[in-house]
């Protein structure tokens, strides 16, 4: 097998590696879901998977192309209403993950996915929350995923649709929200993880990544952990199960 990788199988990997097993994950479509499944077929076989739809402990047999495709059903442990989902699970504090992307993420995890430039006049409108607003603030902790370029960290997101630390962690703390907030952000250069304060700081670099290139591509003064690792390429096996099991057709990878 060719082990040469792009790098959407780098975040979907190095994503996957940050799950435990046991651990109960809020699933969207699209690449968190390749990770979460990569996740289950290797080291974590016990990761309970909910799917905003209102299917729990769903267990596909191929790449789900949307959050209401019939594959999540088959061989799940139940399936309920989205609003038992969101109040009788995430609210309630049940949900371990949750895996968040967006068009932007700020200095302190910020999200937004609604408006690029001025609300009212806004250069680009985009999808906006869905469910992510709910699952950044109730979620125990949560991923985000996205490609390291200097358009998607701004210093401050133009518009909040999902809070991450707000401006620091003792604001989210005040907010009167549960969850832990953002505890990774992976993209394709390394991973960025909160400091004390909630200020994302870059924590590792994958193989042939530098910090200049993260700084070069982020629009802060990002600051770089004492203890920074290079994290480990991915393994062959990795490699089979995304492209030969959960996306043969690529249409994620």
């Amino acid at each position: 097998m060719d082990t040469a990788y792009t790098s959407s199988e780098l975040m979907i990997i190095n994503a996957a590696r940050l799950l435990r097993d046991g651990d109960v994950v809020f699933v969207g479509v699209g690449i968190p879901n390749l990770a979460c499944n990569l996740a289950r077929r290797t080291h974590a076989p016990n990761l309970y998977m909910i799917y905003e739809a209102g299917v729990i402990g769903a267990r596909p047999n191929r790449l789900p192309l949307s959050i209401g495709d019939p594959t999540l059903v088959s061989g799940a442990a139940a399936v309920c209403s989205m609003y038992d989902i969101f109040t009788l699970y995430l609210q309630r504090g049940n949900v371990d993950v949750g895996f968040l992307g967006g068009a932007q993420i700020d200095r302190f995890g910020n999200i937004n996915a609604t408006v690029i430039g001025d609300y009212a006049h806004p250069k680009v409108r985009l999808p906006g929350s869905g469910g992510s607003m709910e699952i950044a603030a109730w979620a125990n902790r949560c991923y985000i995923m996205t490609p390291h370029q200097k358009r998607r960290f701004p210093e401050r997101v133009d518009f909040h649709t999902s809070a991450g630390f707000l401006s620091g962690k003792g604001e989210r703390q005040a907010s009167g929200v549960r969850g832990k907030g953002p505890q990774a952000v992976v993209t394709n250069l390394g991973i960025l993880e909160p400091d004390e304060n909630g200020e994302l700081i870059l924590t590792a670099l994958h193989a042939g990544a530098t910090v200049e290139m993260a700084r070069e591509n982020t629009g802060w003064a990002l600051k770089v952990a004492p203890s920074l690792r290079i994290t480990e390429p991915p393994t062959a096996e990795e490699l089979r199960i995304l492209r030969e099991e959960l996306d043969p057709q690529g249409i994620y990878r």
